[in-house]
């Protein structure tokens, strides 16, 4: 589930979808409409940048829409952050802020149109591996094919997951587990009618 941190991502010319999202995510939006600002963009600068129509984007912002996976790597590259930079924050009310734990209910996650939701396992953003638990929606997944630089491993907790590495797919189930060079074109979906919970881990940092 890579982003970009030490390499650029190199993406298919595979079209964004540009599909509604089934609720609004206001804070999402205002996030990025508030980096975009701070960086002196306008929106006709930040389409140019990520690809994006002016509409999609100000839907985005909004929170009358929400991004695919591949729509919001490309406007975290156009804005230079991670697409860690955007996982909502628990409640300080909620979270004990321990430096090497993180509680259940304190997850940070970000979701997407997909039908993809990440949660980040982690306690922090800026060590040397990210773990991340992935949940994807029946039938979800990315059809655009990336690659970048660092590693990544991980194991099918629940659920069945087609893993694409170049050409060759591996349709992995519960209790499969799978690790590649992040360079190697990828891609990934839930063929099945029930949900799938993937451990995914990355190093670098990348998401």
């Amino acid at each position: 589930m890579p982003n970009h941190h030490e390499g650029e991502i190199v993406f298919s010319t595979i079209k964004i979808e540009e599909v509604e999202a089934s609720r609004h995510d206001p804070g999402l939006g205002e996030d990025i409409r508030d980096l975009r600002k701070a960086k002196g963009l306008t929106l006709g600068n930040f389409a140019e940048l990520t690809g994006l129509s002016i509409g999609f984007i100000s839907q985005i912002e909004r929170g009358q829409n929400r991004p695919s996976v591949t729509a919001l790597f490309k406007i975290s590259r156009a804005l230079g952050v991670s697409v860690s930079w955007f996982f909502s924050a628990p409640s300080p009310a909620n979270s004990e802020r321990e430096a090497a734990v993180v509680r259940r209910g304190d997850r940070r996650s970000i979701a997407y149109h997909d039908g993809i939701t990440d949660e980040l396992l982690t306690p922090t953003l800026g060590g040397k591996l990210e773990l991340l638990s992935c949940a994807f929606a029946p039938g979800s997944g990315v059809d655009t094919v990336y690659s970048h630089q660092g590693e990544e491993a991980g194991v099918v907790i629940s659920g069945m997951l087609d893993l694409w590495l170049s050409d060759k797919r591996y349709r992995l189930n519960a209790g499969d587990s799978f690790a590649f060079d992040s360079s190697t074109p990828h891609r990934y979906r839930n063929p099945s009618d029930e949900k799938t919970v993937v451990i995914w881990a990355i190093t670098p940092p990348n998401f």
